[in-house]
């Protein structure tokens, strides 16, 4: 189901006259977009299969950052674009040269990380005549790692996510989802033909808790792993969700940086694990952040949603472009984790390593079940 409240966009965008070619891009303030990107391909998802791909490559959708124009790129097939686009469809012969109305072109998607999806932005940037004139997205559920002959097989069930919806040239087409399920991979049509420039998919991550439980220890706020960033007093930089995503950060703005106080007060980040845990160990990685790295951490961890905070690591001092780990003395149980950082700049990632407890794997497994996991 879509929400008829976020803005629509229908109709061509003008040609491009020259200057900033995003001037007169059309989007808006989504309210769902401050979620993790479940389509991220740093969580590991790709695009997998397509029905045609003949102008620009399916890959194209999932890169990081907003899609590219050069007006003067051009190819051996007519003009490159930085999306996914398709060849002008037909009809079968010169007495009915349209395309049905069932006719459309599609392309497979394989979540990087499973959850439950809020929303999706179907991006038609620079394609300003020749995107689709609607589109629509199905959601399915497998185990382990399907090939695209396996999604499409007959006997798997698709829920709809967006119906068939008209949407805009150049611009920033957002539809809010409702729908309580875990989903691994997604179909986007396009109806019939056109360019799509970039998919986003935001949501909350639902891990295996099997997959968790066979891991034993692992990093509790990780993305991929089910934890989120509830809340963070800056992010005038860049994302406080980028501290949990996968790996070390690769360059300063992969991080978290907040702006430079001028006042007596601290930035922080609070963190939701994925369910009740023990923490043992943490790792505050100020990666790539050199004269702008925070210059103390402090850690504080709360079980349960009206809990008291508690101190699990005393405020400490950081190092510029440094992993700094700690060993705690003993298990910390919580649901909730803050850091603080003194007086301001920023860290690139957190990593609390440690275990479910029982009452969080069993909660962990009932939710996966009502999820339909």
């Amino acid at each position: 189901m879509t929400d008829a409240a976020i803005p629509r966009f229908t109709g061509d965008a003008s040609p491009y006259a020259g200057g900033d070619p995003y001037a007169d891009h059309r989007t808006a303030d989504f309210p769902f977009t401050h979620l993790v990107d479940l389509a991220d391909r740093r969580l590991g998802a790709g695009v997998i299969a397509a029905n045609d791909a003949f102008f620009a490559e399916r890959e194209n959708l999932l890169k990081p950052g907003p899609a590219v124009f050069d007006p003067e790129h051009f190819g051996h097939k007519g003009k490159i674009m930085d999306g996914w686009e398709t060849r002008r469809r037909r009809g079968v012969s010169a007495a009915e040269p349209h395309p049905t109305p069932d006719d459309h072109d599609w392309a497979l998607v394989r979540l990087g990380a499973p959850g439950v999806i809020r929303g999706i932005v179907l991006d038609t940037a620079h394609f300003r005549g020749n995107y689709p004139q609607a589109v629509s997205v199905e959601g399915a559920s497998l185990p382990g790692s399907p090939a695209p002959e396996d999604i499409l097989a007959p006997d798997v069930k698709w829920t709809t996510l967006v119906p068939r919806t008209p949407v805009g040239g150049h611009a920033a087409n957002g539809f809010a989802v409702d729908a309580e399920q875990r989903f691994t991979h997604l179909r986007i049509n396009q109806h019939p033909d056109g360019g799509i420039a970039r998919l986003r998919v935001y949501g909350e991550v639902a891990p295996d808790p099997a997959w968790l439980t066979a891991l034993g220890t692992f990093d509790l706020a990780a993305l991929e792993n089910g934890g989120q960033v509830e809340d963070a007093s800056d992010r005038f930089y860049s994302p406080a969700t980028n501290t949990i995503q996968p790996g070390r950060s690769r360059k300063m703005d992969d991080g978290w940086e907040t702006r430079r106080r001028r006042d007596r007060g601290n930035d922080w980040i609070r963190y939701r694990l994925a369910a009740q845990s023990e923490i043992r160990a943490v790792e505050i990685d100020t990666a790539y952040l050199k004269g702008n790295s925070a210059g103390w951490a402090a850690l504080s961890v709360r079980d349960g949603e009206d809990g008291d905070w508690s101190e699990a690591l005393p405020r400490t001092r950081l190092q510029p472009d440094t992993n700094h780990r700690f060993v705690l003395d003993g298990p910390v149980r919580a649901t909730h984790v803050r850091i603080d950082i003194f007086p301001d700049g920023g860290i690139s990632r957190l990593r609390l390593y440690g275990s479910l407890t029982d009452e969080g794997a069993t909660g962990l497994a009932a939710h996966h079940r009502e999820l339909g996991g």
